[in-house]
């Protein structure tokens, strides 16, 4: 019996593999759940509004949608046009966290009816970034403190002050303003975040931020501060523990497991998939 051979040219199949075995565990996952499901991995700014519309541009909004994210953080702003694009293609939009989704990536999942999480997840604060040199992200608040800890040490010893000058020479006053500006604005992103969700009351979401300003704004000292499962559920949140022996986060894990082994060997920068499309990113130089 003659083997059924792929839609694609066997050398074309085979060069791809990988991406058609993440594929089919995509859709082998969506026909367990009753869901379309999609992977995003990247840092959150203004071209995932493009890459991420090509994964649901043509979801069914009477399905349920459920995003596998993993991101550092990003831009707030763009952060609520991406969980706006993903409500208006869905019924219900549940967010899974296999390892962190941290500040604009935090935003997005707030804005989600369910969110899915294990003890090693983690949301973080909602601490607006900027992208530095060699594309890493610098939290506004490292900004703002760098330049106000140089600030106390050349008042109390004026002599020093050309060593900070060299140490703060890519800060500009224009990113310190925007540093500023930002952080101040992460109270309105919080509530636009929440109000996100369309079948949330417009007192759940005022209750809801009144929570979670302190935890998520004012309390945290670094981006890297934790915020758990448990943390979210303690806040209100929609969140669930997942059972890690369930079979949903077996099937969750082992998908995640391929794109981390895609970003530790250096092979991607991020990527965005579902069943039928995938846009890998160039890795971050």
């Amino acid at each position: 019996m003659t083997p059924e051979l792929p839609s694609q040219s066997p050398l074309y199949h085979a060069a791809n593999a990988d991406r058609y075995d993440r594929q089919e565990a995509i859709r082998a996952y969506e026909q367990k759940f009753g869901c379309c499901l999609i992977a995003m991995i990247d840092a959150i700014f203004q071209p995932s509004v493009t890459q991420f519309e090509d994964l649901i541009y043509d979801a069914d909004p009477a399905v349920d949608l459920h995003l596998l994210l993993n991101s550092p953080g990003g831009e707030g702003e763009t952060a609520i046009r991406l969980v706006r694009a993903a409500q208006s293609r869905c019924r219900e939009l549940t967010v899974i966290i296999p390892d962190q989704a941290k500040s604009a990536a935090t935003l997005l999942a707030l804005g989600a009816h369910h969110i899915l999480m294990s003890p090693m997840s983690d949301l973080g604060p909602i601490d607006p970034q900027f992208l530095g040199d060699g594309e890493l992200l610098v939290a506004a608040k490292d900004i703002i403190a760098a330049v106000d800890n140089a600030a106390q040490k050349v008042q109390e010893a004026p002599e020093i002050y050309p060593l900070y000058v060299s140490l703060l020479s890519d800060v500009s006053s224009i990113m310190l303003q925007q540093a500023r500006a930002a952080l101040d604005s992460a109270a309105d992103l919080l509530q636009e975040a929440l109000s996100s969700n369309p079948d949330r009351s417009e007192t759940e979401v005022v209750d809801l931020s009144n929570t979670l300003t302190e935890p998520l704004i004012n309390r945290p000292r670094t981006h890297s501060a934790l915020f758990s499962v448990r943390n979210a559920i303690a806040a209100g949140l929609p969140a669930q523990e997942v059972a890690l022996q369930s079979e949903q986060w077996q099937m969750v894990w082992s998908l995640w497991t391929k794109y981390f082994t895609l970003l530790s060997s250096n092979q991607i920068g991020g990527i965005y998939e579902g069943h039928r499309v995938s846009l890998p990113l160039p890795p971050y130089s």
